[in-house]
């Protein structure tokens, strides 16, 4: 089996254990390279407004290396974030029978790029944009992501809406394999006796008893939503009802403000929860509420993570993952990005499904979620690497 390097960003918390369950489970021979320290040290994230890393382990049971980063400003969030002069010299004294690139828009996934097709080292890509919400791309833009996916040998698609971008692209169906975002369920348990026992700690504090409790956890970001989820929580909730918030990011003084105005309602802050808190966080909810809009949300992978332990999910119509996992009156409810008498509606008609009906979204969200797993995920790049052509 050809030796993968495999070239992303910075350890993320949801593809660390997957490389330990690839290298665990799998004959695949691969190192990650990373570009930038992110997540394993203590660092800024711009959009929750705050400096955190991850509490949980995000680079043991595989091999990894970091390659210095010269940019002045590192980070995802321009081009030049990720320059990493050391990176083409670095691969190829590994000496990879491929590479497989997480993303495009950095200096240095372009530098491998140039650096693979010239010495001959087929390429892999990973992406999960979309076009839901968009007829199109702008041309220029259309031609160049044309002329950048032909350089690559395979493509892994996530879902659906993913599969339909590449596709508009150019890229052949034959060179497409399913690799679905996964998570690690085995964090994401509904068995955990200590989080269950935790999350009713925590609706003891928060006094949510008896209440039924939409969650919204993540980045406070306008794209997200959460002002207009508030909104419509407001408008449509009865004393039964509570709304937790679960994070940090720019739009959190206007929510605190809105919560004010209308203090008879039941609605709960809690900070930014590292990974080690989410699965309580998640237990505390009867509904689970990510009404992204624009091109924004290109998965959602904390769907997955609810849906894992059984929570229901309202989601927009842009969020990429719901035509995979959200189907409305199966494992969730959905409704038009746009529209905000439609969320309130579509929230308001979660708030009063009886008791039987949740139940019965919840065991289907359950069995959705089960499906999308590592060993899916990891099937799908490995018949990616069988499809190329022999050295």
């Amino acid at each position: 089996m050809r030796r993968l390097a495999i070239v992303l960003s910075h350890p993320v918390q949801y593809y660390s254990p997957w490389f330990r369950w690839l290298r665990a489970h799998t004959a695949l021979e691969f190192r990650v390279f990373y570009l930038w320290e992110f997540g394993v040290t203590v660092q800024r994230d711009p959009q929750f407004g705050t400096a955190f890393q991850w509490d949980v382990d995000l680079l043991g049971g595989y091999e990894s290396e970091f390659v210095p980063n010269a940019a002045t400003d590192p980070g995802t969030h321009h081009f030049r974030g990720l320059d990493n002069p050391a990176l083409c010299a670095r691969l190829a004294a590994w000496r990879p029978g491929a590479v497989l690139l997480f993303g495009y828009n950095w200096l240095s996934h372009l530098r491998v790029v140039w650096w693979a097709r010239r010495q001959g080292v087929p390429l892999l890509f990973r992406g999960d944009s979309h076009l839901l919400g968009r007829a199109s791309l702008p041309l220029g833009r259309r031609l160049l992501l044309r002329v950048l996916y032909a350089q690559f040998a395979a493509v892994t698609y996530v879902g659906a809406a993913n599969r339909d971008y590449f596709l508009a692209l150019g890229v052949a169906a034959n060179r497409l394999f399913f690799a679905p975002h996964s998570v690690n369920a085995d964090h994401f348990d509904p068995s955990d006796g200590a989080a269950g026992t935790q999350a009713e700690k925590l609706r003891r504090e928060l006094g949510l008893a008896g209440k039924r409790v939409v969650l919204f956890a993540g980045k406070f970001h306008d794209r997200k939503q959460p002002v207009e989820l508030l909104e419509a929580f407001l408008a449509v909730a009865t004393p039964e009802d509570a709304l937790v918030f679960v994070g940090d990011g720019a739009e959190k003084n206007r929510l605190v403000a809105l919560a004010a105005s209308q203090p008879a309602a039941c609605v709960r802050f809690l900070p930014f929860a590292n990974q080690t808190e989410m699965p309580s966080r998640y237990r505390l909810a009867d509904i689970f509420a990510l009404p992204s809009r624009g091109s924004y949300e290109t998965w959602g992978l904390a769907v997955n993570e609810a849906m894992h332990l059984g929570v229901p999910c309202l989601v927009s119509d842009l969020v990429g993952c719901q035509r995979d996992l959200v189907r409305p009156g199966e494992t969730g409810w959905v409704f038009p990005a746009e529209d905000r008498s439609a969320l309130a509606s579509t929230l308001k008609a979660a708030l009063r499904a009886s008791p039987e009906e949740l139940a019965r979204l919840s065991r289907n969200a359950l069995a959705t979620a089960a499906a999308y797993t590592y060993q899916q995920t990891s099937d799908g790049l490995l018949q990616a690497l069988a499809s190329l052509p022999s050295p």
